[in-house]
């Protein structure tokens, strides 16, 4: 398998396919480490996980590099996600001993009675290229912590990712598979617990392949989202435009929690689109090794075209072209940062998963229309409210039908908090304490004297 450079073209790497005889030899040792890893204290596994985190903080600047080789993210920004990594998985061990200690119940005479969070066993995880090092953590670490060993397929833009987290932490093996037998893995009985990251349709797959095998399987599944954002009447636009254009364009527009559409209510309309204008121009696009590119290439060829097939879509409905829209650059897989005004809520850039640098922008009246559009749609990943109004912000959040509910921000993991998703957005949870409990199974003890 070749790894291309979106932006040059050339050759990052070339990478073996895992053959059936090394499938089944990490199958065998991952089922002989999981014996013992599972009994290990869970203070044992943090200062094992500390050794894993601190080899990324050592290789910062050559992981951060072979992130921009292989899917295009600007220099400053891969270094970025690199210390994002360390300070998210730092957080993971440093509430995993009180998250998965076991929970006491009230004394009963005659009885001892406990919870215990045990680990599920081989966790596959099948992480995807966009943000190769924070979804991969989102799984590996609370794995681990939990007391599972992890088999993990990184995506095939970004296997390189998946290597070095194998050389970092204990019981991770990186295996390089094509579709047919990642589905016939996930089919075979010999995993535990199934972990993706990508699209709804390989979602639906993953859990189609899941029903089909010996055991009933669980899985977790975080697959993007078209993430709206509502400027209220009362919002500040100094603070506003700024963020809602950076959530749009932030890595190419390529985040499952990217701003997908904007509601702006009527008062600010028309100053919204005159202020983002030049927001958006201001990108650089360019070589993403270069330090003063801000915007890289997509990752994804084919991405192009599709971003300028919702454009076209959009204008042939109503919507009006204000910036953008089209290929860029000379091997024509950048795409130029687009504003788009007028935008009726059935057309496709605000229906469908754009993944781009795309901000499409439409008129509303009042909150109740805000929140009708918003809920308009079969994604629920996240939504952000824009207002100094706390109680305004409250009412959003009790009727949108999202994960999360930003007030004033946008485009944002606090590991403190649950990663999850409404409809067509996924099922489960990663981060927070719920992220490490999601990978473990409650054993009743229920002992009488």
């Amino acid at each position: 398998m070749n790894v291309l450079n979106p932006y040059s073209g050339e050759l990052v790497c070339s990478i073996e396919e895992t053959t059936d005889t090394e499938l089944q030899q990490r199958l065998t040792q991952a089922g002989e480490a999981l014996r013992i890893w599972r009994r290990t204290s869970v203070e044992e596994r943090v200062a094992r996980l500390r050794a894993g985190i601190q080899y990324f903080r050592d290789e910062r600047e050559s992981i951060a590099l072979e992130i921009t080789q292989q899917m295009g993210k600007p220099l400053a920004q891969a270094r970025g996600e690199v210390d994002a990594m360390i300070v998210r998985a730092e957080h993971m061990l440093e509430i995993a001993p009180a998250v998965l200690a076991p929970d006491l119940l009230d004394p009963k005479p005659g009885f001892h009675r406990r919870i215990e969070h045990e680990p599920l066993g081989v966790v596959f995880n099948l992480a995807a290229w966009n943000y190769p090092l924070l979804i991969a953590v989102n799984v590996v670490v609370p794995a681990l912590l939990a007391g599972n060993v992890v088999l993990l397929k990184h995506s095939s833009k970004t296997p390189l990712c998946g290597d070095r987290f194998a050389k970092a932490f204990p019981h991770v093996s990186h295996l390089v598979l094509d579709h047919e037998r990642t589905a016939a893995l996930i089919r075979s009985g010999e995993v535990d617990h199934v972990a993706f990251t990508g699209s709804v349709e390989g979602g639906r797959e993953v859990f189609q392949q899941a029903a089909a095998g010996p055991k009933f399987l669980d899985t977790g599944l975080e697959l993007g989202g078209a993430d709206p954002a509502y400027v209220a009447a009362d919002a500040d636009l100094d603070v506003a435009v700024a963020a809602i254009v950076d959530g749009a364009c932030y890595n190419a527009g390529q985040s499952c929690c990217a701003i997908e559409r904007v509601y702006v209510h009527q008062d600010h309309y028309q100053e919204f689109l005159e202020r983002a204008q030049p927001e958006l121009r201001n990108y650089q696009l360019g070589d993403p090794q270069d330090e003063s590119t801000t915007m890289g290439p997509m990752a994804s060829r084919s991405a192009v075209g599709f971003l300028r097939s919702q454009v076209e879509d959009a204008i042939k409905r109503g919507s009006r072209l204000l910036e953008g829209g089209d290929a860029a650059g000379e091997s024509g897989q950048f795409f130029t940062p687009t504003l788009l005004a007028d935008c009726p809520n059935d057309c496709e850039v605000m229906q469908e998963e754009s993944f781009g640098p795309v901000l499409p922008v439409a008129s509303v009246a009042n909150d109740e229309e805000a929140i009708a559009r918003m809920n308009d749609s079969r994604f629920g990943l996240t939504a952000s409210v824009w207002t100094p109004d706390r109680e305004r912000a409250e009412r959003f959040a009790a009727e949108l039908k999202t994960g999360t509910v930003f007030q004033n921000r946008c485009d944002f993991l606090d590991p403190d908090l649950p990663w999850t998703g409404v409809g067509d957005s996924g099922k489960g949870s990663t981060l927070s304490r719920y992220g490490l409990l999601c990978l473990t199974r409650r054993k009743s003890f229920h002992f009488k004297d």
